[in-house]
């Protein structure tokens, strides 16, 4: 970047004392105990405090959502532990760019000067790139401390996280924002023109991003009028509403359909909505939501409710008829239908029971008395010789075996007692009284 002042005749690495500066760059804590909403990383027993005071602080990663203060963690790491702090980020560095922070802590640490790394974004970095922090890490050129909104174990290789600890940055809850706004008024001597409603909603709307907020409050301070107190109506109007903190490629993508999943397996309604409704306010795929609906029905309600399958499919096609937004109710009728259904895995462990029987016995060859015998040869091998047609049999049911010799007879449904199953449940039963019945045994 200083490159790029040079080139524009600005002889300067850092701003003046009358540049203009964010608000959240302004109120930046200038020690850890200043550090808002990470106590368990930053308070007296938090796990950091910890490191500091055995003064072995070792390679780190940052993992959180946006505005939660793992920059300036990073910066208070470094001034704590007396290191020089060198920061780049992963989108606009590359190999030659890392070589030349490493030959300079080399160089500083001849002189018994360390290296505090700081690697912002440090999940997009390809494989290459991270391990050339490896040599470096482990001969003690640089601690690394990367920095990442995504999760390590998908996002970083095992060579880099057996180096260096993963450490979790939380989502600021309400009374960090709060306290951050506390801050803000205190500074900026003038207090936020708003109702005590409209002050809730605003602390909702930076969605636990303690950078958010405080851009927020300078939005709101500049689109007040003079005297004047903006009610909660008034302040969605003014911001416009902060959009979801929701990558429908990554992190929050997977937990929230894990989370629509999950509570219409635990039969929640109510809950199940609400995470649907997360998941299209934040921009999903409508067709993927569709798509884990019929997996849904087929996975966790099964023969309990076979209805649920027609439920879910038909929500698919009214969707693809409606578009949105009216295509949207739909899904959230087979949402509800799915939560409120009996639920039964039987179908989903028979599936995986026959899968891996299937899997593990190889090609096993069906009794030939159940092969079809559209030769004269294999009429002469004794394909299809004994069997009997159920429909032909009392009760339309013969009882023969069906299963390879090698094999032998297998259960891998197992019906519950739960909705229409139960059905199912006893005419199993009595299947397999016939079965023994006719053969004999009892």
């Amino acid at each position: 970047m200083s490159d790029l002042f040079a080139s524009a005749g600005i002889e300067t690495d850092s701003p003046g004392p009358d540049a203009p500066r964010p608000l959240a760059d302004r109120l930046r804590p200038k020690t850890l105990g200043e550090v808002v909403g990470q106590e368990h990383l930053t308070g007296p027993d938090g796990a950091l405090t910890r490191l500091l005071r055995s003064n072995s602080l070792g390679s780190l990663v940052f993992w959180g959502p946006p505005g939660t203060g793992k920059t300036t963690v990073a910066r208070l790491l470094a001034r704590e532990t007396s290191l020089h702090f060198e920061q780049i980020s992963a989108i606009f560095s590359g190999l030659p760019d890392l070589r030349k922070v490493f030959d300079a802590a080399r160089k500083r640490r001849a002189t018994g000067q360390g290296t505090l790394l700081f690697v912002d974004e440090i999940h997009r970095f390809n494989r290459a790139q991270l391990d050339a922090f490896l040599p470096v890490m482990e001969d003690g050129t640089v601690t690394l401390v990367g920095a990442t909104t995504e999760n390590p174990s998908f996002e970083l290789n095992a060579a880099l996280l057996s180096r260096a600890r993963v450490l979790l940055f939380r989502a600021l809850d309400e009374a960090a924002i709060a306290k951050l706004l506390v801050r803000a008024e205190t500074l900026t001597a003038k207090a936020l023109p708003l109702d005590e409603e409209a002050r809730g909603v605003l602390v909702r709307m930076a969605d636990g991003d303690g950078r958010a907020s405080l851009t927020l409050a300078e939005e709101v301070w500049r689109s007040a009028a003079p005297g004047e107190t903006i009610d909660a109506e008034t302040l969605q109007a003014i911001i416009q509403r902060r959009a979801p903190i929701y990558d429908k490629a990554q992190e929050g993508h997977y937990n929230l359909i894990s989370a629509l999943h999950k509570t219409v397996r635990g039969s929640d309604p109510d809950a199940a909505l609400y995470y649907l409704c997360r998941m299209l306010d934040g921009g999903e795929d409508r067709l993927f939501i569709a798509r884990r609906l019929v997996r849904m029905a087929v996975e966790d309600i099964g023969l309990a409710d076979p209805q649920a399958l027609v439920v879910a499919n038909a929500a698919k096609d009214a969707f693809d008829f409606l578009g949105s937004p009216e295509g949207e109710l739909a899904l959230a009728q087979a949402t509800i239908y799915l939560a409120c259904a009996p639920k039964s895995n039987a179908v989903y462990n028979a599936y995986k029971a026959a899968t891996r029987v299937a899997k593990e016995n190889g090609s096993l060859a069906p009794p030939r008395t159940i092969l079809n015998a559209p030769t004269n040869l294999m009429r002469k091998l004794g394909y299809g010789e004994g069997y009997r047609y159920d429909h032909d049999e009392p009760d339309a049911f013969s009882g023969q075996d069906y299963w390879p010799d090698r094999l032998g007879r297998q259960h891998f449904y197992a019906p519950t007692d739960r909705g229409m199953e139960s059905r199912y449940a006893d005419r199993l039963a009595h299947w397999e009284r016939l079965r023994r019945e006719r053969r004999g045994d009892g």
